[in-house]
């Protein structure tokens, strides 16, 4: 796309679990638009591993490569019935989803505070609206993460940064390849869906290349639903 507004052109972004899927096809799209991504899979940064991060971290700045727009879209979900799950399981879901998002911001501000101009993107889920029943900790992480959003997007847009979250439905990547490729299962979740149809990773880039760019700029505190209308009471 090469309308001025949507470039992206001198800025940095990191797009954390980019290396498939939904991250993928949103460092592609920012990257098309000018942007120098730098990508993230679990061997760059075990996100479950606090130490790891800030190293990582220091690494990036050290670098030159601190960023101008991150896009927190790495997560971990596990599918056990509330009553069963497991402690260990639910801490790991909690750092990776919403502690890792927390502290990446906090390292990415200063960066973005002293150039007066900054992108913080979380990816959230449809979950945080409509919850699995065997993913509730999932579920709670993610709204954790909206709430993160909304009290942070009023602090610092007067410093030109804006923060917002994407929320993606029911897409065909390979988290749900095997329940989407269920014909009973898989019948009953697209049917649910308004446009009856599961989404492509790359459904989610336009949103965010829009809030990573100037054309967004004036979008801070919301959350896109990009859900074929999953989401909509009825």
């Amino acid at each position: 796309m090469d309308i001025p507004r949507f470039r992206l052109d001198g800025k940095t972004a990191l797009v954390t679990g980019s290396s498939r899927g939904i991250g993928k096809a949103i460092a592609d799209a920012l990257e098309g638009a000018g942007a120098r991504v730098v990508r993230h899979d679990s061997k760059a940064c075990d996100l479950s591993d606090p130490a790891a991060l800030e190293a990582w971290f220091d690494g990036l700045e050290k670098a030159g490569a601190a960023p101008d727009i991150l896009v927190a879209n790495a997560s971990v979900q596990a599918k056990i019935p509330w009553a069963e799950f497991p402690r260990d399981e639910a801490l790991r879901e909690i750092q990776v989803n919403f502690l890792a998002t927390l502290r990446m911001f906090q390292r990415a501000y200063p960066h973005m505070k002293a150039r007066g101009w900054g992108r913080l993107i979380a990816v959230g889920s449809v979950n945080e609206r409509r919850p699995h029943p065997d993913m509730c900790v999932y579920a709670a992480t993610k709204a954790a993460q909206e709430n993160l959003v909304r009290g942070l997007a009023r602090q610092l847009a007067p410093e030109g940064i804006t923060v917002n979250n994407l929320c993606p439905g029911v897409f065909a990547t390979d988290r749900n390849r095997e329940a989407l490729a269920d014909p009973v299962y898989g019948a009953k979740v697209l049917s649910a869906i308004p446009m009856h149809e599961a989404a492509m990773p790359e459904d989610a880039a336009g949103a965010a290349l829009l809030l990573a760019s100037d054309a967004g700029r004036y979008i801070t505190g919301s959350t896109i639903l990009i859900d074929g209308g999953l989401s909509i009471p009825g």
